[in-house]
C-alpha cells in the first residue's frame, strides 16, 4: 500500500466526512451513533477545510483519502468567519430539536446552533487541529509526519503556538501528544487541553 501526504483539494471533502464520522467515537468507528453520516463532520471537519484549506493535509492509501490534519491559525477569527459564513445556512437545515431528544446528532446540532465560543483558557494558544486517521495508517509513523507538516506550516506562518483538545477516555491519543512534546494546559472533566509553544 502506497501512502502520500499532500495539501487537500475541494474534491477530498466527501472523504473528510467519511473519515470523521469513522474516526468519531475517540478514534473508532461512530457510524452506529450517527443517524446522520455527515453531522459531526459538518462541526469538526468540513468547515475547516472549507474555510482554511491551506491549513488542511490528506494521508492517501493507493490514491484514496484515508487519514487527515487540519485546523487553524487564529481560533477567534476562525469562529466568526464560522458564525458568518458557515453555520447559517446549517442552522437553516437542521433545526434544533426538541429538548427531550437526547441522541447524539441531537447533541451536535445542538453545538452547531450554539456556534463555537473562545475558551478563556487557550487564548495564548490561538491556533487548533484536529487530525484523524482511519486504522489502515496507524502505527506507522504518518500521524507524526502529518503533525510536522501541520507544525512547520503554523511555524512557517509566525504562529507563535497551538493547542487541541482529546477525550479523556482516548488515552492512547494523549499518550501520543505528549511524546509529540505538547504539554498540558488544562484539564476538564471529560477532555485535556494540550498546547506547544513555537521557540
Amino acid at each position: 500500500m502506497e501512502t502520500k501526504i499532500r495539501l487537500y483539494n475541494p474534491s477530498d471533502l466527501t472523504a473528510l466526512y467519511d473519515i470523521c464520522l469513522k474516526t468519531g467515537d475517540s478514534g473508532k468507528d461512530a457510524t452506529e451513533h450517527y443517524d446522520d453520516p455527515k453531522i459531526l463532520g459538518h462541526f469538526y471537519a468540513a468547515p475547516y477545510a472549507v474555510l482554511e484549506p491551506n491549513l488542511c493535509f490528506v494521508v492517501t492509501c493507493s490514491g484514496k483519502p484515508c487519514g487527515y490534519i487540519l485546523g487553524t491559525q487564529n481560533s477567534e477569527q476562525f469562529y466568526e468567519t464560522c458564525e458568518n459564513e458557515w453555520f447559517p445556512k446549517l442552522r437553516e437545515n437542521y433545526p434544533l430539536p426538541n429538548a427531550n431528544n437526547t441522541s447524539k446528532d441531537a447533541h451536535i446540532i445542538r453545538l452547531i446552533h450554539k456556534g463555537h465560543i473562545v475558551n478563556q483558557d487557550l487564548t495564548d494558544y490561538p491556533a487548533h487541529l484536529h487530525i484523524d486517521l482511519l486504522p489502515i495508517t496507524q502505527g506507522k509513523g504518518i500521524g507524526r509526519k502529518l503533525m510536522e507538516i501541520f507544525l512547520n506550516k503554523l511555524r512557517e506562518l509566525e504562529i507563535p503556538s497551538v493547542h487541541l483538545q482529546v477525550g479523556k477516555s482516548n488515552p492512547g491519543a494523549i499518550q501520543y501528544y505528549e511524546k509529540m512534546g505538547f504539554h498540558i494546559i488544562k484539564e476538564y472533566d471529560k477532555a485535556i487541553a494540550f498546547g506547544m509553544v513555537f521557540s
